[in-house]
């Protein structure tokens, strides 16, 4: 005759929660409401404000938060929430084409250079500790002014900035994965090189470089708004988020919002941003 223990607490024929079934804990949902808050700015700005980012009221200038305008007015009485908002728009999408770049060309580089090895791995190798001793940012200064003074440029210097790191992660997970047993059947089973590559080793080294592309976005919209701040984005009227926060520094002592509600805004979506890597992350390592 048998007997059963029950862990206090749990009933009979009750199945105990795993960490697979676990609800998120509240920062990953409240990070994922700020994520998506953002995106619906980025796609629908009219739906949040209906004043124009451009244009403002003299007499409107420089009034402080309050009921009629959230977030205070500039100097040229233009509600700063509505240029917020409207910025976004270009913060995220210049994020997602810098990680973009970041994703192809340095996964693409570490999917080659780690699975064919050789003299490509290293000559691709070299080229990466190259990119590696450059700062990330200064990197993106230089390709930016090769370019020009666009955030459309921004974005694809920021993305260039970010290859060498998505390269050397890319390489170091096709290494582990390419000495599997599966990937040695798939070769005796007739498979090419190319199939190989892309059916099997590419799918299992992807996980991690999404959770780092993740992460990376959050850096990303800190680098367009360092370099937007610098003067190496859109020119005014733009309502970058670096640029918004270049134009309030000039009024800092009197009107302070001017730079505190878009830095803050940085901040809280950049926070966020990592948060819900760090849970991506955790979940792979289960």
């Amino acid at each position: 005759m048998s007997t059963a223990v029950l862990t206090p607490g749990l009933r009979a024929g009750a199945q105990p929660r795993t960490a697979a079934g676990a609800r998120p804990p509240a920062t990953v949902l409240l990070s994922a409401a700020v994520i998506l808050l953002v995106l619906a700015w980025s796609i629908a700005p009219g739906l949040f404000t209906g004043h124009d980012p451009a244009v403002g009221v003299p007499d409107d200038k420089f009034i402080a938060p309050g009921a009629q305008h959230w977030l205070g007015t500039d100097h040229l009485g233009r509600d700063l929430l509505t240029r917020i908002v409207h910025g976004s728009a270009s913060s995220m999408t210049s994020a997602l084409i810098a990680v973009a770049i970041g994703v192809a060309v340095g996964g693409a580089l570490g999917l080659v250079g780690g699975y064919l090895g050789g003299w490509v791995d290293a000559v691709i190798g070299r080229v990466v500790d190259v990119l590696l001793a450059i700062p990330g940012f200064l990197l993106a200064v230089v390709v930016v002014t090769a370019l020009g003074y666009d955030t459309r440029n921004a974005a694809i210097a920021t993305g260039v900035s970010a290859v060498a790191v998505f390269a050397r992660l890319m390489r170091s997970e096709v290494l582990r994965v390419r000495t599997s047993v599966f990937i040695e059947a798939a070769r005796i089973s007739g498979g090419s090189s190319t199939y190989v590559l892309l059916r099997h080793v590419l799918p299992n080294a992807l996980r991690p470089v999404l959770s780092l592309a993740v992460l990376q976005f959050g850096i990303a919209i800190l680098v367009i708004a360092g370099l937007a701040f610098l003067g190496y984005g859109d020119p005014p009227p733009a309502s970058d988020w670096g640029l918004l926060v270049s134009d309030g520094r000039e009024h800092l002592l009197h009107a302070p919002w001017l730079v505190l509600a878009p830095g803050l805004v940085i901040a809280v979506v950049v926070l966020s941003v990592s948060r819900l890597s760090r849970h991506l992350d955790q979940g792979r390592n289960r």
